[in-house]
Order: structure tokens, then C-alpha cells, then sequence
């Protein structure tokens, strides 16, 4: 089952912004701005239900051992994971139509989605709501309707409002406002909705789709572009409009967009494991804030794991597994003629059972295309540029962390507790990721 909670939670990165908001209509070209996450609290990780949500978000066919072990994990089948073993939840702090909600920033969809006063009260229930009366203008026509393979979904209405994202104003975006969702996203009450980054081309509204903020802001910035530098165990940030060189090390290597999907769409030449040979592969992939794993072509994974002693392929628990304690190596995508690497001990994802450990990279079996999530964001400093005809991506690796081949980190390790995380309570778990949206996420 899809979860609210679940669907982004380290990847989703809360704003608070370095500067006061302001009219859209006052914003000169000049002007850039910079959103830093927000602590929100901590979320369990689980690997198989977290595979199980992209393939929902994507509408891609799960294979069965997938779905068995998300099963199994949803009704605790499967081991426990440790209550010491959890991920920090960043949000972003989002104004609509003058309320405050904390949502989801996804670049793997493009809707931007709330929970509102059109549903009924005990759907509210522990979400911050969009009162769309107070100064919304309904699309008079327009609704939208989002179903995922596991039967649940979210539909509303359409309106146009004010929303503010930290120092950018959009004076009349437009709003998903729910009238209904799914059991299970009304259960997770950390997040209120979902503000989507990808391109307004896949938009769910209907009839017409809908431009995204960043669509409805992008020429008032300085530069139509923005940057995301994902951290792992601490917070990271969002640039709008402008690039900060204080964030990377070395150079900036861009790639153009197939923009044909909607998606943010680009094809690493080849990879390397480790020290080992770079080795040429067909990889199709998106660049997705919303997705925490690291799914690659199966020949990919295969000879990823061919290097970490003692790993095995789980269909208990449909993924790559290994002993805890094992030092992995480090993964490079080439990226237009260079290595973009995440350190191995980012791979180590979480713990399934016992000593063993679930892989941060994984199959992309029946997804359809593969997806660079946040396992590998978490390394590098990535610049989601539109302001040309032919959108690109920049990749340069994180300031202070290594582009070695080999492991080295200088961070936490998936058993370590990020900082700052209070004790948390059983009941505040949640399987860890944002939402499965189609749109923006």
C-alpha cells in the first residue's frame, strides 16, 4: 500500500527559505533563492515496501517476489527492522492560499497535490488542510484522478491560488485540491501533499494538464533552473535560479533531457564497480528525488553484487541482500565521458533480518526505464536545468563527499543515528520514502 509518510522521506526535502516572500510580479530576473530541509522526524526504513511503492508510483509491473515480500513486510511477516534503524524526514514548508502544509518535493512527477477542506472530516484528520474558499478560483471542468496497481488513489478538484515556496511567490498556481484518498495516505499525517518537479507535460489534470510551480516561476529567476544537493543523515537544500560552487567539487557535467516522457531523462554510457573497468551498458534512466533506491538494468545489479562477498538475491525479500558488516565498493555511473560516484557505504541501505542488509541498488525489472533515487543523489550535486530549448541535467560530486572508487564515506552508516533524531516511539515508524504519485513528487 502506498504511504504518505513512506513516499519520501529523505528524499522529500523540507524549505525554509533564506529570504521573504515576495510577488511574483515584483521578482526580477535577477532574483534566486535557496530552501535548506527541515528536521520533521524519522521514518523506518524497509526495503521491500519501498520497491513496492515505486512500482506503484510508475505503474510498472512488480515482479512476484517483489510483491510477495512487500506483503509480507506490510503485515510482519518478515523480520522486523531494529527501532534504532531509521531515516530523518525532511518536508518542505509550503503556503496555499495562505496555509501552511508540509509537502513533498518529487522530480518524478508534476503535480503539485493537497489534502484540503473538500474532504470529509475524518480524512482531515491530522493533516494541515487547503481551505480553497478562502481565496481560490475553481477550474471550472478540470479534476483529476490518480489510481495506483494496488487499488488505492486520490482524486478533487482544481483551483487557482497563491502558493509560496519560501521567497517565490506563484499568484495564481494551479492547486490539486482532494476531495477523497485512500485509506492509506489519510493514515500518514506527517506530510499534507506532494509538490511535483518534473515536466508539466505529465500533469494529471484533465482536460487540460497544468503547469508546475517551478513552470509557473522559472522565468521570473535569474536562470530557469534549479539545484538539489541531497545529504545523507543531515539536511540538504534547494537552489532556485542560480548555482552555488561552495556545494561541489571538480566540474559540472551536463547531459541533455529527453523531455518526451516528462520526465528528467538522460543515458549514462556506461559504469564501474569499485576500482574495477568502466564498463559500457545501455541504461535509460530518470533523475528522481522521490525515489530513495538506485534501480539499474539487471546486468548492471548483477555485476554490482558479483563484487560484495556473500550477497545473494532475496525473493524472500525481492532484492539484493548482504551481511551487515561487509565493506561494499563504490558505484560510478559515466555520465557524457565522466564518473559520477556514490561512496559503497551508501549502498548499505537497511537492515531485513538478523545480520543481513538490504542493497541500495536494485533491479529495474518491470519499471519500464531505470531511476537514479536518492541513494545516488545523496553523492552528487545535481542542477535540473530549463533554461534552453533542450532542458539538461548537471552532475558534479557533493563537496565533501568522495569520488573514489573505492569505499570511503566520512558519513553515517545505515545503522547510525542521524543527528538531530530524538528517540522515536513504535508508532511514529513508517516504511521510509515519500508518496507514490504518478505526478511530481
Amino acid at each position: 500500500m502506498p504511504s504518505l509518510r513512506s513516499v519520501t522521506a529523505l528524499a522529500a526535502l523540507s524549505c525554509v527559505s533564506l529570504a521573504s516572500p515576495v510577488d511574483r510580479r515584483s521578482i526580477e530576473k535577477r532574483d534566486t533563492f535557496s530552501f535548506n530541509q527541515v528536521f520533521r522526524g524519522t521514518v523506518r526504513k524497509n526495503g521491500p515496501i519501498q520497491m513496492a511503492k515505486v512500482y506503484n508510483k510508475y505503474k510498472g509491473t512488480a515482479p512476484a517476489d517483489v510483491q510477495s515480500a512487500a506483503a509480507a513486510a506490510a503485515t510482519g511477516t518478515v523480520a522486523a527492522t531494529p527501532e534504532d534503524d531509521y531515516d530523518s524526514l525532511y518536508l518542505c514548508p509550503v503556503t496555499v492560499g495562505g496555509t501552511e502544509l508540509e509537502l513533498d518535493f518529487d522530480t518524478g512527477s508534476a503535480d503539485l497535490w493537497v489534502f484540503s477542506t473538500l474532504m470529509t472530516q475524518s480524512e482531515q484528520t491530522g493533516h494541515a488542510v487547503y481551505d480553497p474558499t478562502k481565496s481560490g478560483t475553481e477550474e471550472t471542468g478540470s479534476s483529476w484522478d490518480i489510481s495506483y496497481g494496488d487499488g488505492s488513489g486520490a482524486s478533487g478538484k482544481v483551483y487557482a491560488d497563491k502558493v509560496v515556496v519560501g521567497g517565490v511567490t506563484a499568484t495564481s498556481q494551479a492547486v490539486e485540491a482532494a476531495t477523497s484518498v485512500s485509506t492509506s495516505f489519510t493514515q500518514d499525517t506527517d506530510n499534507d501533499g506532494l509538490l511535483g518537479l518534473a515536466f508539466s507535460s505529465i500533469n494529471t489534470v484533465e482536460p487540460e494538464s497544468k503547469k508546475t510551480f517551478f513552470d509557473t516561476v522559472g522565468d521570473s529567476l535569474a536562470k530557469k533552473l534549479f539545484t538539489v544537493t541531497l545529504k545523507k543523515g543531515e539536511a540538504g537544500s534547494y537552489d532556485l535560479g542560480y548555482i552555488d560552487d561552495s556545494k561541489y567539487t571538480g566540474e559540472i557535467v551536463y547531459v541533455d533531457v529527453d523531455t518526451s516522457n516528462g520526465f528528467w531523462e538522460f543515458k549514462p554510457s556506461a559504469y564501474a564497480v569499485g576500482d574495477g573497468a568502466t564498463q559500457t551498458a545501455t541504461i535509460d534512466a530518470i533523475a528522481d528525488t522521490g525515489t530513495t533506491l538506485l534501480y539499474l538494468p539487471r546486468d548492471v545489479v548483477s555485476a554490482y553484487y558479483e563484487q560484495v562477498s556473500g550477497a545473494q538475491y532475496s525473493s524472500n525479500y525481492g532484492g539484493y541482500i548482504f551481511d551487515c558488516s561487509t565493506d561494499l565498493p563504490a558505484f560510478s555511473l559515466v555520465i557524457n565521458g565522466e564518473k559520477r560516484t556514490v561512496p559503497g557505504s551508501y549502498v548499505n541501505y537497511a537492515p531485513a533480518s538478523g545480520s543481513q542488509c538490504f542493497g541500495g541498488i536494485q533491479r529495474d525489472d518491470g519499471i519500464g526505464f531505470s531511476i537514479v533515487g536518492d541513494i545516488f543523489l545523496k553523492s552528487q550535486f545535481v542542477v535540473f536545468d530549463a533554461s534552453s530549448t533542450t532542458p539538461r541535467l548537471g552532475w558534479a560530486q557533493q563537496a565533501g563527499v568522495s569520488n573514489s572508487g573505492s569505499n570511503s564515506t566520512g558519513t553515517t552508516t545505515p545503522s547510525s543515528t542521524p543527528t538531530p533524531t530524538p528517540t522515536p516511539s513504535p508508532s511514529s515508524f513508517a516504511p521510509e520514502n515519500p508518496f507514490p504519485f504518478p505526478f511530481a513528487a
